[in-house]
C-alpha cells in the first residue's frame, strides 16, 4: 500500500492533463469570443449596406 501512494503522489501526469484541460477551456473561450465579435461586426457591416442601398434607390 504504501508504495501504491508513493507511486501515487510521484505520479505527474494527473496535473498535466489538468494543464491541457485547462489551457484548451482557454483556447475555446478565446475561440468562442472572437467569432461571435466577428459575427457581431459582419451583422453590423451588411445592416450598414442595407441601409445604404435603400436610401440611395429611394
Amino acid at each position: 500500500m504504501k508504495n501504491f501512494l508513493r507511486r501515487l503522489a510521484a505520479d505527474e501526469d494527473g496535473p498535466t492533463s489538468v494543464e491541457y484541460a485547462v489551457m484548451l477551456a482557454m483556447i475555446i473561450v478565446v475561440c468562442v469570443v472572437s467569432v461571435r465579435a466577428v459575427g457581431v461586426a459582419l451583422a453590423d457591416n451588411f445592416d450598414n449596406s442595407n441601409t445604404e442601398m435603400v436610401e440611395a434607390f429611394n
